[in-house]
């Protein structure tokens, strides 16, 4: 096959098909750094789209996945159990808040939004409710399903869908940054607009679904822990449901183990998914309340949870991410201490070539100043990543959005040359 162009067989993620160099090809992964076919290294700073908490090849998961493969590699989970199932379950709710104590497996981030999506609804259902709406925010991304889909954002990614999609209310998302003077005021005007829709149609939403204090796909968009708080206040007030789309804030990403920790808040509904094994394989999981699933109880067929997958609960994906979450718990010092390291990085950075400085936990993010409007689609993003790969840095921008978010591995050394390559890339493309 010619080198020079894309496999023939292959369809390739938020790609577009014309006029695009093909793809380098990968052939080794090991710790932060990735291998090319031609054999430059290049380090891993966003962890391969959040999911490679660890770094690559970590021997502890891998270790674990041959172990188990070699004991069990799958079994259905309708009328069956397993050990890495039972003891996954138990050590996720004893890091989240005590309400949230039944885990609901699936298969990845989306899955996991439909999951919780569906419980809130049946969850009314179930006690004589007719709920037929959420509330979600602008600029959200939920995944890219039907309902996940309905629940964020109106987009490019959205439009040709647009008539299939479900009613959702979305309201502001008070993003903020460094030196932001005006975020209360917007946090406010959010709550009364999110007030005001539940006054006007009581008994209309199921739930109320964010992306806690960052909207990654959006924009590495931040909010305050404070809004959260207040968010959460008016939802129990009016009595509607909560759902936490944490599939790429949760495993450390904010700085404490979940955001709904970092923010003190108690959500009904918790989707996790992305770094739960550690980047080796596919799983997610829908935590719900006990209050959640005492609504799906009783012999009567018509309140059963109708939902399911082939690979629910896999064994194999259940014993990685036991082992990831081991080394998480050895590395908290690491994903806790990120913050001030970003922190010291952004303060390197010319205010006359970016803006909007942002930090949480290991997630740093700025915007770097164009002549073009903001957003996805600004030509510097696509600009940056030609130019990444020649520095030896593995970074994707979210249009003139630039952030890192590298796995917990990064050692000092690592950290500072990657805060160099990107302060020598924003000065060649401003």
């Amino acid at each position: 096959m010619n080198k020079n162009r894309a496999h023939p067989n292959l369809w390739y993620p938020f790609s577009i098909t014309e006029g695009q160099a093909p793809p380098p090809k990968v052939v080794r992964g090991r710790g932060t750094t990735l291998e090319l076919e031609d054999g430059r290294i290049i380090l891993d700073c966003i962890s391969s789209w959040w999911v490679n908490l660890h770094g690559h090849g970590n021997l502890r998961i891998a270790d674990a996945i041959h172990e188990q493969a070699e004991r069990l590699e799958h079994v259905l989970f309708a009328g069956f159990t397993h050990e890495p199932a039972e003891r996954l379950a138990r050590a996720l709710t004893d890091q989240l808040p005590g309400p949230l104590s039944r885990v609901f497996y699936s298969d990845d981030g989306s899955t996991s939004v439909e999951v919780a999506l569906k419980m809130a609804l049946q969850f009314w259902r179930n006690q004589g409710e007719r709920r037929t709406s959420f509330i979600a925010f602008d600029g959200a991304y939920h995944g890219d399903t039907f309902g996940a889909m309905s629940a964020g954002a109106r987009s490019l990614f959205t439009d040709a869908f647009g008539e299939l999609l479900f009613d959702v209310d979305h309201v502001p998302y008070p993003a903020t940054w460094m030196g932001d003077a005006s975020v209360e005021q917007r946090e406010d005007e959010t709550i009364s607009r999110i007030e005001a829709l539940l006054t006007e149609a009581p008994g209309r939403h199921a739930a109320i679904i964010v992306e806690p204090l960052v909207q990654g796909a959006g924009g590495m968009r931040v909010c305050r822990e404070a809004f959260l708080q207040k968010l959460a206040a008016v939802q129990s007030r009016f009595g509607t449901l909560l759902i936490f789309d944490e599939v790429m804030t949760g495993f450390g990403r904010t700085g404490d183990w979940f955001a709904c920790r970092r923010a003190g808040v108690e959500p009904d509904l918790i989707c996790l998914a992305k770094g739960i094994t550690g980047g080796f394989v596919p799983l997610a999981a829908t935590v719900a309340t006990s209050r959640i699933y005492e609504a799906f109880t009783g012999a009567g067929p018509e309140r059963t949870f109708w939902h399911g997958h082939s690979y629910t609960a896999n064994p194999i994906g259940c014993a990685a991410a036991l082992a990831s979450l081991e080394l998480m718990a050895e590395n908290e010092p690491v994903f806790s201490g990120m913050e001030e390291h970003h922190r010291g990085f952004l303060a390197r950075l010319d205010p006359e070539d970016t803006t909007r400085h942002r930090v949480m936990g290991t997630i740093a993010a700025f915007d770097v100043r164009t002549e073009e409007e903001g957003g996805y689609l600004n030509r510097v993003g696509d600009q940056i990543k030609r130019l990444t790969l020649d520095r030896g840095l593995l970074l994707r921008p979210l249009g003139n959005t630039l952030y890192v978010m590298p796995p917990y591995s990064l050692t000092e050394e690592e950290r500072e040359s990657m805060y160099v390559g990107i302060e020598a890339l924003v000065q060649e493309v401003t």
